[in-house]
Order: C-alpha cells, then structure tokens, then sequence
C-alpha cells in the first residue's frame, strides 16, 4: 500500500522554500503541478495548489515520527522558522506542532531513546 498525503496550499511557488527547509532538501519529485517529498518507502507528501484543493488550504495534519528530531528543530530555528512549545509526553516521546505558512501543521514526533 503507498500513502500520499495531499497538503493543500494557496500558493505553491510562496510555499516551497518553506518546505525545503522543513524537509532539508527540494521535492524529490514533481509531477504536473504537485510537489512530492517520499518520507517512507510508500509513503509521500504532497503539495498541491490547484483551485481544487483550494478550500482545503490550512486544514493538513501530519505527524511524521523522525529519529533526528534535535537536526530538524536546529534547521528550523537556523531558518527562522517557527514552532509550537515541544512537548515530552509520560512515556518519553517528544513531539511538536509546526505550522505551513497557510496553517496547515506538519508534526514531528520521536520516541525515547532506549
């Protein structure tokens, strides 16, 4: 089974360099108008800024589960770019909201170290 995560945005050029940093790297595909970044071996999120998705825009919710959680909260501030509180739950996972520009939140969450 593949996954793509469709993130609807109002404007794909304003948004792209945004993701690039949250990604740590450009799409890795671009197919017609949508930009695709692979975060597992089936699984895609997906920019897309056709009038289609239109009243969708801000309303994503993605949480990614990371190991290089502390890498990516360094590229973000490094980036200016910004977050809600980080949270470490009971069990020891970390996990923050990142708001897109357009209100839509990415979130990454890692589990404890062993």
């Amino acid at each position: 089974m593949d996954l793509y995560s469709i993130v609807p945005v109002s404007d794909c050029t304003r948004s792209l360099p945004w993701y690039e940093v949250f990604f740590g790297r450009p799409a890795d595909e671009v197919i017609g108008e949508e930009y695709l970044w692979q975060v597992g071996a089936n699984a895609w999120v997906v920019l897309d800024d056709r009038e289609l998705r239109a009243k969708g825009v801000g309303t994503a919710m993605i949480t990614l589960g990371v190991t290089d959680f502390d890498d990516i909260m360094a590229r973000l501030a490094a980036n200016d770019i910004a977050h809600d509180p980080v949270e470490t739950y009971g069990n020891g996972v970390r996990h923050v909201d990142v708001p897109d520009p357009d209100g839509n939140v990415l979130s990454l969450a890692q589990g404890p170290t062993p």
